[in-house]
């Protein structure tokens, strides 16, 4: 078998046997991997607490044939102020849950880990409001999904934007409006969101305008993975 190391990001777990459990990461160099930690379920275990969502390891696997199997893990940060926070977890989960639809098993992409990394650097300074919309919005962008804002997707008219549908690719004018009615004031801070201001962006206070925007995220994410997100459903979100 052949050894590696990488860091990543445990996105979730489940239990295996008496003792055992995968462990889903989303490694910087090697994409997701799905890999056994064997005993970690003991009491006795070195290394069982480092295995949880959200914590960010420095790991070694040998490389199976259908699972890798964990040898060694680090922690390289624990994200405390996360994961003593129901709805600091709450919104952590929902972004785990996203990355790990969207992420390829043992396909490299450091984009998605590296925004993955911040957003929980982000949410452990501050849980946002415009958080987890922003990184919906960030990672539908990057899995080529960047929708059009400026224009109606149909006819290309620049005026009276008023609705919203991601199969249609973005925006619509009231002619041929389907999907989610929009607001200017969301429309907005959406381009912001999608335009550099991204910073700015995290420090807007929780208002109606906010409430859209993660309405209109969350709906477009769920059409394009063509599921449901679990985490979504959470009163925290």
């Amino acid at each position: 078998m052949t050894l590696y190391r990488d860091e990543g990001v445990v996105l979730r777990t489940w239990k295996l046997g008496e003792a055992d459990r995968i462990v889903v990461f989303l490694t910087q160099a090697h994409g997701k991997v799905r890999a056994v930690a064997k005993g970690v379920r003991k009491t006795r275990s070195k290394f069982g607490a480092r295995l949880e969502p959200t914590t960010n390891v420095a790991v070694q696997f040998y490389e199976g044939r259908e699972l890798d199997i964990v040898t060694q893990a680090e922690t390289i940060d624990h994200f405390r102020s996360i994961r003593e926070d129901l709805g600091r977890m709450t919104t952590a989960i929902a972004m785990l849950e996203a990355v790990d639809q969207v992420s390829q098993e043992r396909e490299s992409n450091p984009r998605l880990y590296q925004m993955l990394l911040g957003a929980l650097r982000s949410l452990a300074a501050s849980d946002a409001p415009l958080l987890v919309p922003a990184f919906f919005w960030k990672l539908l962008s990057l899995e080529g999904s960047h929708p059009l804002l400026d224009q109606c997707s149909t006819c290309g008219a620049t005026d009276d934007l008023v609705a919203f549908d991601m199969h249609e690719g973005g925006v619509l004018c009231r002619t041929c409006r389907r999907g989610l009615p929009v607001s200017a004031d969301a429309l907005a801070m959406i381009r912001r969101i999608l335009g550099g201001d991204l910073a700015r962006m995290l420090s807007e206070p929780a208002s109606p305008v906010t409430a859209e925007v993660a309405q209109l995220a969350h709906a477009s994410l769920e059409q394009h993975l063509e599921r449901r997100l679990r985490a979504l459903q959470s009163p925290f979100l």
